[in-house]
């Protein structure tokens, strides 16, 4: 007597073109389909390829530019319209800027506010409601361990993961006992895309030495999420400083953070 598999968790990966994205859905690829979105079609469709055949999950690309205040909502209508049910929601997609803010890029700025912050707050609220409605679902949220304290010469970016940070833990408790779940994955220094885009790609903090790679991070952020926890900051060198920020004054603090940002202009 034949038996029917069950059906895969579905999981919607934003950012999945490179980084800590595409670690991210290849973890998830092995025991669950993937809905994968980010601006560039082509990595998206390789990746899809990728985990079609190392773990016959059935990959859908969704390109969407989260820059545009039009995307979230156009995205969600487009995986509702394909009679598709998301069980996980990872927002990864982020990007940051180095330099003072009086001479940044507005634009740009904005951009990195709509992408970092309200792209990421309405897919929650677009994707929440149903994962309440059948009791059950994990959101993984990418913050940073730049959220806990202000960065100068990135005042943006760090405040931005602030907001995710503090959004994420909110939302973990406010969700307790529902059967939904939300962790945020606070990685620091990650040898990626990331350094390039925010200019920072000669610097120390991104050589071999300083920086995680984005498989240690995404699968820190996996075996989180698969257990429900609130927070996870991977790395003992990110855990360390974290710790030690406890006992300094925050002058202290954001005197540090103004000298290794200002080394890296």
């Amino acid at each position: 007597m034949s038996t029917t598999p069950a059906a895969r968790p579905l999981a919607l990966v934003t950012g999945a073109s490179a980084g800590i994205g595409t670690e991210l859905a290849r973890l998830l690829a092995v025991d669950h389909d993937l809905v994968l979105t980010a601006r560039r079609t082509e990595p998206l469709r390789a990746l899809a390829e990728e985990v079609k055949r190392l773990h016959n999950a059935t990959c859908h690309v969704f390109p969407a530019d989260l820059a545009d205040p039009a995307a979230p909502k156009q995205l969600f209508e487009q995986i509702a319209a394909a009679g598709l049910t998301i069980d996980v929601l990872v927002n990864n997609a982020g990007f940051g800027d180095l330099g003072p803010f009086s001479t940044a890029d507005g634009a740009k700025t904005l951009r990195m506010i709509q992408v970092n912050v309200t792209a990421l707050t309405e897919l929650t609220a677009l994707f929440l409601p149903g994962l309440l409605a059948r009791n059950r679902g994990r959101i993984l949220n990418v913050g940073s361990i730049a959220g806990f304290q202000p960065g100068p010469y990135m005042a943006v970016y760090y405040a931005t993961k602030a907001y995710v940070n503090s959004f994420s833990e909110a939302l973990h408790s406010e969700l307790l006992g529902t059967g939904v779940t939300v962790t945020v994955l606070c990685p620091g220094p990650v040898a990626t895309e990331f350094a390039a885009v925010a200019g920072m790609q000669t610097t120390r903090a991104f050589s071999a030495g300083q920086a995680m790679g984005a498989g240690p991070v995404a699968e820190a952020g996996i075996r989180a999420m698969r257990a429900g926890r609130r927070l996870v900051v991977p790395g003992w060198r990110n855990k360390l400083m974290l710790f030690l920020e406890r006992f300094a004054p925050r002058g202290v603090v954001i005197r540090a953070v103004k000298w290794m940002m200002g080394r890296r202009l």
